[in-house]
């Protein structure tokens, strides 16, 4: 009877002891790793929820709600931050941006606070002390429009290269136009590309020249290339680990940019294949600690045969998507590379430039719905965002069994009245960078008249009440990747004068930022795992000192981001 009785006093306690280990294991898997409390979240989920908490374990959102139904989840690990009240929201999503050449321009002379081109010319001759002769010098951000005062002598506008190349003899110069779509080159460097008086232009791009036909350092679009093949011949004659640990240092560069900005996702808007084999690369090894969507833009001939081999869908934990293609069907305004329907305003005899042959973009398109892929074609004037709905329109209707393409137009800047409602109608994306156009609103209505520019330059307001989305983004390095000064411009239409740019065209507050969040992540087909802060998403956030919903225009400009958190960690925190 004792032995009994002993037997079911042992067993009982065993029960008590699986059931309490049972329980306390049940309550260490529940447990959060991060706990979000005393805040003011707005989700931008469908039903536009707020919150005052969030949970998250492994990366994940796994609770949003109120501040007295998380301390279930509050173990002894867990990270506990008390908001004290401050705006959350789903982290930035950069749409369209050029991460690796933020991380160079990051490298590289930063132009972009040149007044004029004295200022210019000084910032390349310091550079030149530092650097050996033979060496490129590399700088972007210059622009004619914005030189006070104008260059003199110019040619439309551009200097001459004469005060550039006096300081310069030994090294060769580059430096890119703040649009990306011209660059300015020495005397040196134009040697070294064989330029000469009777060099011709080539097919989409200028070489622009002075009355007695001399080339006055200006390329532009296409024109770039022939300075651009030295230079990357140049960088090719380095040995490869050089140039991996290059890539290294750029991309780190541009992620802590980003990550203290608080953006958390990325389009890098085209990149070829061996560049996205280093991203893959730096994937696999975590040092992406920003989520990339790379555009693919490679030759045709590159893209029949290796697009299906470089499809990538959430790669590694969703740091790295690869599934568009980059294009591009014209230039950019500043330097009169947007193709117009009519000519520019301020140069009658020209139009802009098509810088691919429709034909072309025709069999990429063809491509891009054989593989699955999503074509996103830059095209900034009105002729140019025309022929892009053209190509559009043709496939979709070729290939009507083909669904959920999700085609975007790059910039959309300037649309004809005609084709605004088209983009909504064929199902287009409108990729569009807010900050362009009051950064650029001195010039815009010199180049397209004040006609054409209020019918339909940035017409955010349109495009939207037509039912089309807009993604929002800061082309990086072309403007600072800030998105606050980008929803600034995107719900004010104001320049940093406080000059107000056709104001009917403004987002609301809302619209602004889901042009910056669920919109994006919509773009890239990752709207069932970012985008908004709801159970099952990444713990994508970023915690800011202001409500960008509530606050005034002007304390929207002084907004700080406290936090920025990417897959449930903290990886910027301001002191």
């Amino acid at each position: 009877m004792d032995n009994i009785k002993t037997l079911v006093i042992t067993s009982f306690a065993f029960f008590l002891t699986v059931s309490f280990q049972g329980c306390k294991d049940a309550a260490m898997e529940n447990h959060a790793d991060l706990v979000l409390k005393n805040g003011n979240i707005v989700t931008i989920d469908a039903k536009n929820s707020t919150a005052q908490a969030i949970v998250i374990k492994n990366g994940k959102i796994i609770f949003v709600g109120l501040d007295k139904d998380v301390e279930n989840y509050i173990g002894s690990s867990t990270k506990v931050i008390d908001l004290g009240g401050k705006f959350v929201m789903p982290g930035f999503n950069d749409s369209h941006a050029h991460f690796l050449g933020l991380g160079e321009s990051l490298v590289n002379l930063d132009l972009r606070s040149a007044k004029n081109w004295d200022e210019v010319v000084a910032i390349v001759a310091d550079a030149v002390k530092k650097h050996k002769p033979g060496e490129w010098i590399i700088g972007r951000g210059w622009h004619q429009e914005k030189f006070n005062p104008a260059p003199n002598p110019n040619v439309n506008g551009y200097p001459i290269h004469n005060e550039l190349s006096k300081i310069s003899p030994e090294n060769p110069v580059m430096l890119s136009h703040a649009s990306g779509h011209a660059v300015f080159a020495n005397a040196k460097a134009m040697q070294l590309a064989g330029v000469i008086s009777s060099t011709v232009n080539p097919s989409g791009g200028t070489i622009v020249r002075d009355k007695s036909g001399n080339a006055i350092g200006v390329f532009e679009e296409n024109g770039e290339n022939l300075i651009r093949k030295v230079y990357d011949e140049y960088l090719a004659k380095r040995p490869p680990l050089e140039i991996e640990d290059h890539y290294r240092k750029i991309a780190k560069l541009a992620a802590d940019d980003c990550l203290k900005k608080g953006i958390t996702s990325c389009a890098d808007a085209g990149q070829p294949f061996d560049v996205i084999d280093v991203y893959r690369k730096l994937a696999s090894e975590e040092l992406l600690p920003v989520r990339i969507n790379v555009m693919v833009q490679d030759t045709y001939e590159k893209m029949s045969e290796k697009l299906p081999l470089y499809k990538l869908i959430g790669y590694e934990k969703g740091f790295l998507t690869v599934r568009s293609i980059k294009q591009y069907i014209d230039g950019a305004l500043g330097s009169r590379g947007a193709w117009l329907l009519e000519p520019y305003s301020d140069l009658p005899n020209h139009s802009g430039s098509n810088v691919t042959p429709i034909q072309e973009l025709k069999n990429i398109a063809e491509l891009a719905i054989k593989y699955g892929f999503q074509m996103r074609t830059h095209a900034i004037g009105d002729r140019g965002n025309r022929e892009v709905l053209n190509i559009y329109q043709e496939k979709f209707m070729q290939h009507p069994k083909a669904v959920n393409l999700r085609w975007a137009v790059e910039h959309a800047q300037h649309l004809s009245a005609q084709d605004i409602t088209r983009v909504a109608s064929l199902g287009v994306i409108a990729a569009m960078q807010s900050v362009h156009c009051t950064s650029d609103m001195g010039f815009v209505p010199e180049r397209l008249g004040n006609k054409r520019t209020e019918e339909g330059a940035y017409v955010w307001k349109k495009i939207i009440s037509s039912g089309a989305i807009i993604c929002n983004g800061t082309d990086a390095p072309v403007e600072d990747i800030n998105p606050i000064q980008c929803f600034y411009s995107a719900v004010t239409r104001k320049n940093e004068e406080g000059k107000t740019f056709y104001p009917d065209q403004k987002m609301t507050r809302l619209e602004a930022l889901k042009s910056y969040t669920v919109n994006g992540a919509h773009a890239s087909f990752e709207e069932d795992v970012k985008g908004a802060i709801e159970k099952g998403k990444y713990a994508d956030l970023v915690v800011l000192s202001n409500d960008l919903l509530k606050c005034t225009d002007e304390e929207i400009k002084n907004t700080k981001v406290l936090y920025t958190i990417v897959n449930g960690k903290v990886l910027f925190q301001s002191k």
